[in-house]
């Protein structure tokens, strides 16, 4: 693969990460608003400061983007015709079924930043390899708090 070609795969892969990023805050913060339950106060401030963490990544992704010489996306239609995380619009789901939905979403999460990952290391980008490490540990934190609500 040349250059080129793997810094356009990066590129389409850090993408597809933004796009997977503001699914996955809008999401959590779905959950956030909604959740009730014996558990509320716990899970309504871990649904907050996940979606927080999430938020603040996607300027990071884009950037990245930027800095590879690439557009990024531009509007809601470009995420959500990318995103990979399912859309949730119930709003009377139990706080169990949105904490095994965040889970299975945070595991997917973690298999696009290893496929970035590897694209970025394809394309030699050192500094998107490198800091695609801070992000998987912090999603395999959100999968691991959340698994241990449920265990």
């Amino acid at each position: 693969m040349t250059k080129t070609n793997a810094n356009a795969v990066l590129v389409d892969s850090l993408n597809q990460l933004l796009a997977d990023s503001f699914a996955l805050y809008l999401k959590t913060k779905n959950f956030h608003w909604h959740v009730r339950g014996p558990q509320f106060r716990d899970l309504h401030l871990l649904f907050d400061e996940q979606a927080a963490e999430i938020l603040a990544l996607t300027d990071l992704i884009a950037e990245r983007v930027r800095k590879n010489g690439a557009p990024t996306l531009t509007s809601i239609g470009a995420i959500a015709g990318l995103s990979k995380i399912k859309d949730q619009d119930a709003s009377d789901l139990s706080a169990e079924d949105m904490v095994r939905e965040l889970v299975a979403d945070n595991t997917a999460y973690i298999a696009q930043l290893r496929a970035t990952k590897e694209a970025a290391g394809n394309a030699g980008d050192n500094a998107t390899d490198g800091i695609i490490d801070d992000w998987t540990d912090q999603a395999q934190q959100r999968v691991w708090f959340l698994s241990s609500v449920i265990a």
